[in-house]
């Protein structure tokens, strides 16, 4: 990767407003795709992929960098695959459960990981998709283990193809196939959400346990929560720390502060 062109580039995200080292960040990521080879297209699961990169490098060379990031979140949605192969009987159970079919995050919870995560971290993300989100944060932060939570093999299938794309380590990612309602959300560091659940019925009875099994924990992870349906259920050993109306992030409270 170009260190100057990055650089030159996350200068022009500072000017426009962009926090400094969110700016660096954005600009690996840019050039990180820009300059990868076309991802494996099992499938054809990314059949708008070059096209969109090449809208994305002629935005760099010339655009503003509203257009930059326009154009830059419209490939990461793509390599994201909001068109997700879910079974009908995939679907089915996450309808009945009220999650959400593999919709992108965002770029902010990636972004601001950064202070969270530390090389030793195991960060998990439940309900993964093709696990586009998780792969991101070990290409900016690498670290111990990335726990992807995901309910389609096919979708995991894919994910280990994007992994290989990514120059991610196998060893570093592993992948659960199975449905989020049964999985323990014990063990993690630093946990991703984006309402993997609708918080009534089966749902409600998941963030129950998720919250009693977080704060369970002798040190509670730190838990970035997208649509969050989770505030409601944690106790004041959480508080949270950054929201923005899209993201919510929660941290637990220092011994002695819970009121």
């Amino acid at each position: 990767m170009d260190g100057l062109n990055v650089t030159a580039l996350a200068e022009r995200f500072v000017l426009s407003g962009w926090e400094a080292r969110e700016s660096i960040r954005l600009a690996r990521l840019v050039y990180l795709f820009l300059n990868l080879p076309d991802p494996p297209d099992l499938d054809g699961s990314f059949p708008d992929h070059a096209r969109l990169r090449d809208l994305l490098a002629i935005a760099v060379d010339g655009g503003d960098t509203d257009e930059i990031e326009e154009r830059f979140l419209a490939l990461y949605a793509h390599l994201h695959m909001n068109q997700a192969p879910y079974s009908v009987d995939e679907r089915r159970r996450m309808d009945a459960a009220g999650g959400y079919w593999n919709h992108a995050g965002g770029l902010s919870p990636i972004l601001k990981a950064e202070p969270w995560i530390r090389p030793d971290t195991v960060s998990a993300d439940f309900g993964a998709g093709n696990g586009l989100q998780g792969l991101l944060l070990q290409v900016l932060y690498p670290h111990a283990k990335t726990v992807q939570i995901e309910i389609s093999a096919r979708m995991a299938e894919i994910g280990e193809g994007l992994r290989e794309w990514l120059g991610v380590s196998s060893d570093r990612i592993a992948w659960i196939v199975g449905d989020v309602l049964e999985i323990p959300a014990t063990g993690h560091n630093f946990i991703y959400l984006y309402r993997p659940v609708r918080p009534e019925g089966p749902g409600r009875d998941f963030y129950t346990r998720f919250a009693r099994e977080v704060e369970s924990e002798d040190r509670p992870p730190i838990i970035f929560s997208i649509a969050d349906c989770l505030r409601n259920f944690l106790s004041d050993r959480y508080e949270v720390f950054y929201g923005d109306g899209q993201l919510t992030c929660f941290k637990p409270r220092e011994a002695g502060e819970c009121s």
